[in-house]
């Protein structure tokens, strides 16, 4: 349960002073409807209007406040709705623009004769000084409402600049006295405030090196989130590994059995994989951990190896089979099926019984995989989130593979292995390739391996980079692929938000190429219900459709051998890491594979340079360390798609550095004070709170 201490953060931002039920929707919108979101909402830049200046001092594009008199009121000119006061100073004098003001507000806000404090940006127009909509205009007698430092935040349409900063100086005055958390010698080492401090000094800047992500209140407020996230990873850790364990001793007959089965040998890199994952079950310490392999690396099989080490183990030193099992799971059921057809004769080969669950496997077939899981008959069962679900119960699970992590969370994929009623090996696999800097970030909790190296017969793919100038040159050449059998996929590009979403450019391409090619052309997005979109999938994958427009929908897990071209539509827009993805739908069979990137006639030098790489190089982990270099932690991938964390104050580009520390003070953390029992362990639960870390919090009083 949260600390009471945290309350007034997490209470509704309407108690705020300015916010109703008409702009609670606005806040909401921008960064949450929580007094905290607010908070962690940061401004990226300063106003300065300390410049105080006469009128004839001033220059174009200066922000500056001017103590003046108000001159006149100009009348607007016929049909037209500005209107114009003219203001004086002894200096000289300056017209104040006003679009859609009312006459009577202009009036009083502004009556003759009478002195105002005027606060804007100065533009010149016909060799004048004017202010267009003036930011302040105030008495004289009330010019410390106007700041000498002003932050400047992201904003939403129908929400100000004052709106924001009034209600931020309401969320201030909310902020509770908090316990630290920190040791006071590395507050004292890095020269950093208290929490309190430090948040309201990034809100209420006194110098613009007060918005530098290297100022010590910024990284305090960075280094408080990444330990907070670090913190959590070792609380889980933690619970998945003081269960007591069972070494897995795998049968190295079995394993040789499915090795002569395989079609070549497996690489170095599948092979220290495999290593690490045997010795990782030998122990008597529950495994965890992940196999970070690139498109096409063989990470399934490695997979598979692992299932079958485990269900055919011997556990402490008996010799026959214990009728151990293993749970695969996959977030969607494309994938799900496609791990059942490609292991099934490679479990016919092992003596090894497959099951297969999904949410679509209902009634009395659901009833009888279920009873057979119970029972022991199923040896391993590869399925979805359906494996989830609390009917799902095991005989004896003694292993749990995760496919593509990014879609599970941390407490999701531990759920399953939490079936068995004591410590379970966890095999995580994923084919999205992290820069080994952000690796923490996302697997703190893991030990890794990585396979890089494809094995053979796996041919380059082609990849060029066209302009879209040329579109009709590349559809004639799609339409002659596929008179001689080619099946292509067509990613249409993420666009702005500005502009139309990505489904209408999927749904505007399909339509342009079905008039020319007629039903050969299919439609797959993340909008369309499940069965639809396996439909068109499973017609594509049969060879009923030539042609599949898609979304991003198809970047994980579609595996069609027949699928020799891939056109990326806009490839200027997406990051080299999810554009390695998207070619990795292809190339996965016999004969030779090309992807097409299509770039806008005048992509930027950043946008060239990242496709010239794509072009380049196949090694998909060299792509992500380009990509953050080129683009920035922020930006590398997206967090929806990669699954990083969703920091709001770390920038892992500008603050790389307090990931590996947050990591070594969690980890000291969970040498002295493994519960959180501990005087400072009581002010570490309000941090995990703080940060909404408190899934691990709860999952280590569970156990």
């Amino acid at each position: 349960m949260r600390p009471s201490v945290l309350f007034p953060l997490f209470a509704d931002v309407i108690r705020l002073p300015g916010i109703g039920p008409r702009n609670q929707a606005l806040y909401q919108r921008l960064c949450g409807d929580r007094v905290i979101d607010l908070l962690w909402h940061l401004p990226v830049g300063l106003v300065d209007r300390r410049a105080r200046p006469r009128i004839a001092e001033i220059n174009e594009g200066e922000i500056v406040t001017l103590n003046v008199v108000v001159d006149q009121h100009q009348p607007a000119a016929a049909q037209s709705k500005t209107q114009r006061v003219l203001v004086r100073d002894d200096s000289g004098f300056l017209t104040l623009v006003f679009f859609h003001a009312r006459g009577d507000w202009l009036m009083r806000s502004l009556p003759v004769g009478e002195a105002r404090l005027i606060s804007g940006r100065v533009e010149m127009f016909q060799g004048r000084p004017q202010i267009t909509h003036p930011d302040y205009i105030l008495k004289p007698q009330d010019a410390d409402q106007i700041p000498l430092l002003e932050p400047l935040y992201p904003l939403t349409q129908g929400l100000g600049q004052k709106q924001l900063r009034k209600a931020l100086i309401g969320a201030m005055d909310a902020i509770p006295a908090l316990p630290e958390w920190l040791d006071a010698a590395l507050l004292d080492r890095e020269g950093w405030p208290a929490w309190p401090v430090a948040i309201k000094t990034a809100h209420q800047p006194q110098t613009t090196d007060d918005l530098d992500p290297q100022s010590p209140n910024r990284r305090r407020l960075a280094f408080d989130e990444l330990f907070a996230h670090q913190l959590a990873l070792g609380l889980v850790r933690h619970r998945s590994r003081r269960q007591k364990g069972r070494a897995l001793e795998a049968n190295a007959a079995d394993q040789q059995k499915i090795l002569d089965a395989l079609p070549w040998p497996l690489t170095g890199d599948q092979r220290r994989a495999l290593d690490d994952i045997l010795a990782d079950l030998a122990r008597p310490e529950a495994m965890l951990r992940l196999v970070q392999g690139d498109v096409g690396s063989g990470k399934t099989i490695i997979a598979f190896l692992a299932m079958a080490a485990a269900v055919g183990a011997r556990v402490g030193g008996i010799n026959d089979r214990a009728g151990l099992q293993a749970a695969m799971l996959a977030p969607t059921e494309i994938l799900a099926r496609q791990h059942l057809d490609a292991l099934s004769p490679l479990a016919e080969t092992a003596g090894l019984r497959l099951g297969f669950l999904s949410g679509r496997v209902k009634g009395r077939a659901r009833a009888d995989i279920l009873a057979a899981l119970e029972r022991g008959e199923i040896d391993i069962l590869i399925g979805t989130h359906a494996l989830l679900t609390t009917d799902v119960q095991f005989h004896d699970l003694a292993l749990v593979v995760v496919d593509e992590q990014h879609r599970f969370g941390v407490f999701q994929r531990l759920a399953l292995a939490e079936k068995a009623g004591h410590a379970v090996d966890v095999l995580v696999m994923t084919a999205t390739p992290i820069p080994r800097t952000l690796t923490l970030g996302l697997y703190g909790d893991m030990d890794v391996s990585r396979i890089v190296l494809k094995p053979p017969g796996r041919k380059p793919i082609d990849t060029r980079v066209i302009s879209l100038d040329r579109l009709d040159a590349v559809v004639d050449g799609i339409g002659r692929a596929m008179r001689a059998g080619a099946q292509i996929y067509w990613v249409c590009p993420l666009v702005e938000e500005s502009e139309k979403s990505d489904l209408a450019a999927a749904e505007d391409r399909h339509a342009h190429l079905q008039q020319i090619f007629g039903s050969k052309v299919g439609l797959v997005h993340g909008r369309m219900k499940a069965a639809e979109k396996d439909a068109v999938m499973a017609d594509f994958k049969a060879g009923a459709l030539a042609i599949l427009v898609a979304t991003t929908v198809i970047e994980v897990g579609v595996d069609v051998p027949n699928a020799t071209i891939m056109v990326i539509e806009h490839a200027e827009r997406f990051g080299l890491a999810q554009l390695h993805q998207l070619r990795g739908r292809v190339g996965r069979g016999a004969a030779a594979s090309t992807c097409l990137l299509l770039r806008a006639a005048d992509a930027g030098e950043v946008a060239r340079t990242r496709l010239n790489i794509m072009r380049e190089t196949e090694d998909g982990f060299v792509l992500a360390e380009e990509d953050l270099r080129l683009r920035g932690a922020g930006d590398v991938l997206g967090t929806r798609q990669s699954g990083l964390p969703d920091f709001r104050l770390a920038d892992l580009e500008a603050h790389g550095d307090l990931m590996a520390m947050a990591r070594d003070h969690a980890r000291l953390v969970m040498t002295r004070d493994p519960e959180l029992k501990g005087p400072r362990g009581a002010a570490l639960r309000v941090l995990l709170y703080l940060f909404e870390r408190d899934a691990a919090v709860k999952y280590l009083k569970s156990g």
